[in-house]
């Protein structure tokens, strides 16, 4: 797949939080986890790991909603409620941005798909790598490699 043409602008569905990135994913993934598919209504979501300089929000105040924990923060619109993108605690070098926030997302094929162990039976992607869990920390070297070598 292609890498965006950036700056890439999008939105939530509403219009009241604009966001922007201007660097490129630095990977694509699917989350079949039952929390990702009940805050996305689907079998899984998919997330582009965006330098954290490369993103920012252009307009209106995201608020936390989805899973309120002390891991992640799912930061949505506080009109239409759209889960936009997700910050993980201790984790500053990139953002979870959900690429369907952008007029053309066909850039945002899942490199990797993660939580298989949480699958449904029927669902399907067509990412390169598969993990039951997360990949291993001892992992994601090769894996941003190959990501960024792809295309």
């Amino acid at each position: 797949m292609p890498q965006p043409e950036l700056p890439l602008s999008g939105s939530c569905r509403c219009g009241a939080v604009t966001i922007e990135i201007t660097a490129a994913p630095i990977m694509t993934a699917a989350c079949h986890c039952r929390g990702c598919q009940k805050m996305s209504a689907s079998a899984f979501s998919v997330t582009a790991l965006i330098p954290t300089g490369g993103f920012r929000v252009t307009a209106g105040t995201p608020v936390k909603g989805g899973a309120k924990g002390t891991q992640l923060d799912h930061m949505c619109c506080p009109a239409c409620f759209t889960w936009m993108f997700t910050r993980i605690h201790g984790v500053s070098e990139f953002v979870n941005v959900r690429p369907t926030m952008f007029d053309d997302a066909e850039w945002a094929a899942p490199f990797i798909e993660t939580v298989t162990k949480e699958k449904l039976s029927w669902a399907v992607t067509p990412a390169r790598h598969s993990y039951e869990g997360f990949p291993p920390p001892a992992e994601y070297p090769a894996l941003l490699a190959e990501y960024a070598a792809r295309g």
